[in-house]
């Protein structure tokens, strides 16, 4: 077979290189974290904590939590040094407990993140990037004269040519796409720090009567606390995105706890101070009642400069957009190689080294998505099953401490950090189930059940359909892919 020869001659193997370093895997967490909730609707910690004080207490302890939750992920990263994050976790610390039930929550996180909950995600920031590329010629091209249905129709004309985009940059070249990612994550730091400075100007010429009563208007009510912080950590999510792509990383034993130590604390620096610099601009009123935070900000302190916020909000999204479907496809290449998705998932490219098919099959499923209409409800109803993965991963941190406690580990945290993550994740999952019972929560019920569905017969029992051979041969000749050398134990 002609895979088969090429694949013979390639001296160093087929598989995933390592192509990211420090810098890099730095840019990565930066990429995901920043995207356009701190430019465009940041307000809601303010909404729920009353005042400026509480909340700009409620995000520094949110930078605190997602800290602590990623140094957990820096001992799994360099444990279980597979790429794919939360799934490698769960497989590596459950599946020996029992036949049936061990590898099932793994195959139940490939699941939801793979066919629905990453490539909704990437569909939404997709789209907010083309409403902010469009906004600068609405004029221009008389865009506001149009029906609304004719904009949304070119809004997502130009999300499908930027996914087409995404999706090229992801199955040419891992270093195209590490080039990218560091000239966007810079760009969109830089694009914080105007912010930052905008509000420091302010306060320095004496615009400090927003800030004389910091604590005026507190909430104290412990259920609105609550959603705060929920809010708050909602918006630090992606503070795991390094440890999806482990198996890519230079060194990942020393460069993951070091670029999640550099990571997180740079984004807190920049959400506190962010969230600071628009409180010193604008009233909680002004701010919460705001569409758009941050072009209200540019508005008022950056004059001419104001195009800075949309201009950032672009590079935001974009570069976010770029990385969360480089990281899961990682995940998906993963469970392909696991048997938890269907085997070509799995193939690489024999020259370029990366996982075509996974990436094709995140472009054709984000598609659909941005085709099918309003996806940011279903993302809502399905974002604390996030943190469900996330606790699971945890315990099997406490697990691996017992069943491994031979194993090297690089790097290690006090084992009260995983409980108070575990603490967390629990509160997280219980609080918008708890604050808004719903009928809309038994849509990711019944999408795990499906799971579930599929699991037993496909993945318990290996069932495998005659005609996926015929595919798996169609998608190697057209995709120049082949099995990958090496497989975990």
């Amino acid at each position: 077979m002609a895979m088969s020869q090429k694949k013979s001659t390639n001296d160093e193997g087929v598989g995933l290189k390592r192509h990211l370093g420090l810098l890099a895997a730095v840019n990565v967490i930066i990429s995901v974290m920043i995207g356009s909730g701190i430019f465009v609707s940041s307000t809601a910690a303010l909404k729920y904590s009353g005042s400026i004080g509480l909340c700009l207490i409620i995000w520094t302890a949110c930078g605190v939590v997602s800290f602590l939750g990623a140094l957990c992920f820096a001992e799994l990263g360099t444990l279980v040094q597979r790429s794919g994050a939360d799934y490698a976790y769960l497989l590596e610390g459950m599946r020996k407990l029992h036949k049936f039930w061990g590898p099932l929550p793994a195959f139940i996180c490939a699941w939801v993140f793979v066919l629905f909950l990453r490539p909704a995600e990437v569909a939404v920031i997709i789209l907010t990037f083309a409403e902010y590329t469009v906004q600068p010629f609405h004029k221009l091209l008389h865009l506001d004269e149009l029906c609304p249905e004719s904009q949304q129709q070119i809004i997502k004309l130009i999300a499908l040519i930027a996914l087409g985009l995404i999706t090229y940059i992801n199955m040419t070249s891992v270093q195209l796409y590490v080039k990218i990612n560091n000239i966007f994550g810079f760009f969109k730091v830089v694009a914080c720090l105007v912010v930052i400075c905008g509000g420091i100007y302010n306060l320095a010429i004496g615009n400090t009567e927003n800030l004389h009563e910091p604590l005026k208007g507190t909430i104290t009510n412990a259920g609105s606390i609550a959603l705060a912080f929920y809010n708050g950590l909602w918006a630090y999510d992606g503070w795991s995105s390094v440890t999806a792509i482990t198996e890519e990383i230079k060194r990942p034993e020393v460069n993951i706890p070091r670029s999640i130590s550099i990571g997180v604390p740079v984004i807190t620096f920049l959400y506190v101070f962010m969230n600071l610099a628009y409180m010193s601009v604008l009233t909680p009123e002004e701010m919460i009642n705001s569409k758009a935070v941050g072009l209200d900000f540019g508005e008022r302190v950056l004059g001419s400069f104001a195009f800075i916020i949309p201009l950032g909000v672009a590079l935001s999204t974009f570069g976010c957009a770029l990385s969360v479907q480089f990281g899961v496809t990682r995940l998906c290449y993963v469970a392909g190689t696991e048997g938890h998705m269907s085997e070509p998932l799995s193939y690489v490219h024999i020259k370029k080294s990366t996982p075509v098919p996974s990436v094709v099959l995140q472009g054709v499923i984000t598609a659909l998505f941005i085709l099918s209409g309003d996806i940011e409800t279903l993302i809502e109803v399905a974002s604390f099953l996030i943190w469900v993965f996330y606790g699971l991963a945890f315990v099997a941190l406490m697990i691996m401490r017992k069943t491994r406690p031979n194993d090297h580990r690089p790097y290690k945290v006090p084992i009260l950090v995983p409980i108070l993550s575990i603490l967390v994740a629990i509160f997280l999952v219980v609080v918008p189930i708890v604050t808004e019972l719903s009928v809309k929560y038994l849509i990711p019920i019944g999408f795990i059940l499906i799971g579930v569905g599929i699991y037993i017969p496909f993945v318990y029992y290996k069932t495998r359909p005659r005609f996926m051979d015929n595919i798996s041969r169609i998608i190697q000749k057209l995709c120049e892919v082949v099995p990958p050398d090496t497989k975990a134990e």
